[in-house]
Formats: structure tokens, C-alpha cells, sequence
């Protein structure tokens, strides 16, 4: 089925009130809207384009990047839905490669896919460079070392896996390392940078990535955990000290005005000699690309991730295609971890089955007596009443922290307690449980906090950072908590940073909730999953599995067995053609 938008209100932003013809059916149809149809429009008008299926065709791949996708197949749009105007099948793809568009390149068709420019000319970088990449293989200084100093830092059958991925990474210039949480993916990154710190008679200028401040940290924070196993030595730990993590764009150098264009690229190549990308499943096309650009040829690249989880809330899917499509062209590039350490029983048990697509076998996990995992049915009033109590009173203990000035005890209770949502908006997003735990907390406290202007702050507020700040060094997905200092004035003490002024902060969402999307790279004890009803467009399987496997002790799902099954069975489906044009030449 084709998502749509609906509306009621006939001045609805999202209708496009002068578009005339498909345009105009399909806004009304709440396929396209009315910023889907205007783009069109003017590029048709551009172009000198009037036929209407071409318009329309711009216009649904316009709609695509919008919705993750960095193309759209047509025929197999239409054939999703029948009862829409669709035009006549026969020629209609053909006649946008033949129109002034293409010709102008404005749009481009390849293997059946219609993508806008942009887009494929990005797919078709990252396909060149990861393919000239891949060409080029890393001779290795001393093998007996390098096998010697593995089975060191790896040792026995236990470590199997994660010997052979770091042994492969070793000898090559392009890694991706897969696996789910709690399959050793950093405690491999630590083993290989200690494997190729070793063989280099220089330092090598190593660098730790992810797309989030909050994921830059925590992959930090591993590998520095990572070190302190008795496998490591000494010298092993003297040549990786200092190592920092920082977000990709800070990697890249921001540059002032554009969101896509970085100081480092073809031209000012990066100088380091080993990057390492955490969380690359967060990682856009667009992003890609231009890490990709900016790499040296010489340097070892390794991206690091979990295919399974859900992809960048921007256009494509790029390590699940990448898994797919290196796996036809050079298979000894990816490297999948597939034994869980982490999770035991029933939380692991409800990971693989989601992983598995396997709703019978979820269920039966959520419905068993293990204590790890529980299923709340939102009709049952009794227990949805003792969820909400728990998360006020872990917002409690979060206020009476705060007010006795304990920043570092506030910090770390962040990571006790999480409720995750699917949407942003409505009974079931974040902005309305948001607004529930701080009315509970007022009338537990007494005070006015977070209800009314003027209120917004106040001892004990979770925040998050929505967006990236290089004056103060903040960036998205960082994460903090207000608390009150010796001399009662408040501030905000932000996780592995430093602590601010509320007024110096300026994107900042209260952090009592927050969606499945923005928890991609951090972890909490215990997990409330808020799943939305069974016919919401939001619930899918990547979806579900990353809001699962964000906890280390405890997940409580609230939902209905049918809104459980629908998400399993309903995949996060993106349009792309980049693992096919990795696997073919």
C-alpha cells in the first residue's frame, strides 16, 4: 500500500490548491503533497516539460527522497495501488528519459529506477569509490605478527569470530563489520587498531567516528573499555592512548551555509590513516559520499554497523546495501558478527525473532514469565497507569538529584530508564508522554515544572540536542540533564561534555520520551517501547528491532499482539540502486 496523508481541513498546507491534471488528483489523493507537486512543477517549467505523466513522475520521485528512498521504481508504484489514475504503463519511464528533464539533467533513469540528479550522481560516487577501494588491497609489514599478536588479543574459540573479521580488516583497505548489540563489534575495532598500530613502524593518525554526538561517545567509551582486558598489553594500550571520537560532520570540517559540503573532500583529502564509522545504518547516501570523497586512497576505512536496524532519517540505506551488494562483487569485505554476548535469554530470544521476522516466536517470548521482557496491553488501564508511575518516578529521582547538584549522578541516570515512541506527534509520540511525565512530576513535587510558559526549566530536565552547535561543541543525539549548582542557579551538564547556561542552548527537546530514531547509537538498564497501533506507517520490523535492542536488562513493550505482528511483518521498505550496481559492472 501506497502511505498517504489525509486531511480534513481544506487549507491544509499540504495541499497544492493550483495544481491542475495527475498533480492535482494524486495531492488530493494524499500521495503527493502540495512541496512534491511545487518542485515538479518548476522543474517541468524549467525545463520546458508539459506532458503530464512526466510532471507526475518527477513529482513521485520527489515524494521518494522525502520518504527515505533515493529513487522510485514506477512500475512497481503502480502496481501497489490499481485504483489510482495512474497513466498508461507502456512508455511512461521512457518518456521521462526522452524528456527535457533528463536531458537537461534534471533527473536520470538507470535499470528502471527514475532518480533525481542528485541522487545518482551520488550513488554513482559511492559505487566508484568503494569499487577502487576495494582494488586496492593493504599489505601487511610482519604476518607472523599479525597472527601471533590475533590470537593474543583474541584468544580461543570464544573470540573466533572477531578474530578472523579483525584479520581480514588487516589486510584490506574496506571492512564493514556487522553485527547486532552485543556481538563484539567494538571489542573487534579495539583488537584491529591494536593489530595495525603494531605492524606500523610510525603512529598512526587514527580516527573514531559516528553520525551523533551520543554514538561518537559511546563508541569511545568502548574502545577505551575494550583496552582495559587483560589480553591487552601495556604497549597495546600505550599506542592507542589518546584516541577521541568525534561526529562525522566535525570529522569532515562544518562549513557555514551548506549541510552537504565539508572542508575535507576530493581535493583536501582527510588526513588520517585509519577512520572507523560506528553506527554507519544512520549513515545517509549523501553523508557517504562525501566520507568516501574525503578518504584517502592509502587510509583503511572500516564502517561499522547493524544492517537490521532502521536506515538515516535521510535519503538511503546504504550499509544494508552495501552488506548486499559487496556480498555478490567481494564478499571477503564484509565481515558479520553473529554470536550475541550481551543479551541473555529472553531479551536476546525477542531480538533474534525480530531479526527473523518471526512474530509467532516474538510473542511467545513477550507472553512468557521471564522478567526481562514484558507485554502491556494499552486496554489494560491497571498496568498502563503502573508504566506511567515508573517513569515519573524515575523523573522524580532525576528532580531530587538534580536539586542536590549531583550533575555526574544525573548524567548517569539518564541511562537507567527510557521510553521510546514511534511517532512524534498524537496519544502515542513523544511530545504527549513528554507532557505526561512532567504533569506527574509537577503534582509529586508540587511545583509548576514544565507545565506554562516560563516553566520550561527546572531541576531534573532530560534534554536532547537536536541539532549540531560548533561554537559550543554540541551536536545531535548529545544528551544531558538541568541541575541545580551551589548557588542555585541552574544548568546543564551534558553527557561526556561540559556544562552550559540554559539560555546558551538553543535546539533542546525534553528528553522524558524520544523516538526510536534518535536512540539509534545509545543504550538504557530498562526500555519502555510505546508501540502505536497496527495500521501506523511508522511500525516496522527495523523499527521495532532497534527500540528492543536499546536495552541492556529490561524491555517493556506496550502494545497489542496485533500492533506486534504487524511490525514484524511490515518492512521498512527504501528504493535504491546502489547494491546492484555494486554487484554488477
Amino acid at each position: 500500500m501506497i502511505e498517504r496523508w489525509e486531511s480534513d481541513d481544506p487549507f491544509d498546507a499540504r495541499l497544492a490548491r493550483s495544481a491542475t491534471g495527475l498533480l492535482a488528483s494524486f495531492n488530493q489523493e494524499g500521495v503527493l503533497t502540495a512541496a512534491d507537486v511545487h518542485v515538479a512543477t518548476r522543474a517541468a517549467a524549467l525545463a520546458g516539460e508539459e506532458r503530464d505523466e512526466v510532471r507526475l513522475a518527477v513529482a513521485l520521485a520527489v515524494r521518494a527522497v522525502r520518504h527515505g528512498s533515493v529513487c522510485v521504481d514506477l512500475a512497481a508504484l503502480r502496481e501497489t495501488e490499481e485504483t489510482l489514475p495512474w497513466p498508461a504503463a507502456d512508455g511512461w519511464l521512457e518518456a521521462v528519459a526522452d524528456s527535457p528533464l533528463a536531458a537537461q539533467s534534471l533527473v536520470q533513469v538507470e535499470d528502471g529506477l527514475l532518480y533525481l540528479d542528485r541522487y545518482h550522481r551520488e550513488e554513482g560516487q559511492v559505487r566508484h569509490d568503494l569499487l577502487a577501494r576495494l582494488a586496492s588491497p593493504r599489505p601487511v609489514a610482519d604476518e607472523a605478527l599479525l597472527e601471533a599478536s590475533a590470537a593474543r588479543l583474541f584468544p580461543g574459540e570464544g573470540y573466533a569470530e572477531q578474530r578472523a573479521a579483525a584479520l581480514a580488516a588487516s589486510r584490506q583497505s574496506t571492512t564493514v563489520l556487522t553485527g547486532g548489540p552485543g556481538t563484539g563489534k567494538t571489542t573487534t575495532v579495539a583488537g584491529l587498531l591494536a593489530l595495525l598500530t603494531e605492524q606500523s613502524p610510525t603512529p598512526l593518525r587514527v580516527a573514531l567516528t559516528a553520525p551523533t554526538g551520543k554514538a561518537a561517545a559511546r563508541l569511545q567509551e568502548a574502545v577505551e573499555g575494550a583496552q582495559l582486558a587483560p589480553q591487552f598489553t601495556d604497549a597495546d594500550r600505550a599506542r592507542l592512548n589518546g584516541l577521541t571520537a568525534s561526529t562525522l560532520h566535525r570529522l569532515l570540517g562544518w562549513r557555514p551555509g551548506s549541510s552537504t559540503r565539508f572542508k575535507h573532500h576530493r581535493t583536501n583529502r582527510l588526513p588520517h590513516d585509519v577512520i572507523v564509522v560506528d553506527e554507519t545504518s544512520m549513515v545517509s547516501l549523501t553523508m557517504m559520499a562525501r566520507l568516501l570523497e574525503a578518504v584517502r586512497p592509502e587510509a583503511r576505512l572500516i564502517l561499522v554497523g547493524d544492517p537490521d536496524q532502521l536506515a538515516s532519517v535521510e535519503a538511503g540505506a546504504v550499509l544494508s546495501d552495501l552488506v548486499a551488494g559487496l556480498a555478490v562483487r567481494s564478499p571477503d569485505a564484509v565481515a558479520a558478527l553473529r554470536t550475541t554476548h550481551r543479551f541473555g535469554g529472553a531479551i536476546g530470544a525477542l531480538a533474534a525473532a525480530l531479526r527473523d521476522g518471526d512474530a509467532d516466536a516474538a510473542l511467545d517470548v513477550l507472553k512468557s514469565d521471564d522478567p526481562a521482557v514484558e507485554l502491556v496491553d494499552p486496554a489494560d488501564e491497571t498496568r498502563t497507569a503502573e508504566v506511567e508511575r515508573e517513569l515519573v518516578r524515575h523523573a522524580v529521582a532525576l528532580h531530587e538529584a538534580a536539586l542536590a547538584g549531583d550533575a555526574e549522578r544525573c548524567v548517569r541516570m539518564l541511562d537507567e530508564s527510557r521510553l521510546l515512541c514511534a511517532h512524534r506527534d498524537g496519544p502515542w509520540g513523544v511530545a504527549h508522554w513528554n507532557r505526561q511525565v512532567e504533569r506527574g512530576l509537577a503534582e509529586t513535587t508540587g511545583e509548576p515544572l514544565g507545565i506554562g510558559w516560563g516553566h520550561e526549566w527546572y531541576p531534573g530536565r532530560p534534554v536532547l540536542v537536536t541539532a549540531n552547535d560548533y561554537g559550543l561543541g554540541l551536536f545531535n543525539g548529545d544528551t544531558g540533564v538541568t541541575y541545580q549548582d551551589a548557588g542555585g542557579d541552574l544548568r546543564v551538564a551534558i553527557a561526556g561534555g561540559a556544562t552550559y547556561a540554559p539560555s546558551r542552548l538553543g535546539d533542546i527537546e525534553t528528553l522524558h520520551a524520544m523516538t526510536v530514531h534518535k536512540s539509534q547509537g545509545s543504550q538504557a538498564r530498562s526500555v519502555t517501547v510505546l508501540l502505536p497501533p497496527d495500521d501506523s506507517p511508522l511500525l516496522t520490523r527495523e523499527l521495532f528491532y532497534t527500540a528492543v535492542t536499546r536495552a541492556q536488562e529490561r524491555v517493556r513493550i506496550v502494545g497489542t499482539p496485533d500492533a506486534v505482528t504487524a511490525a514484524i511483518t511490515h518492512r521498512a521498505q527504501r528504493a535504491s540502486g546502489l547494491r546492484q550496481r555494486l554487484g554488477h559492472d
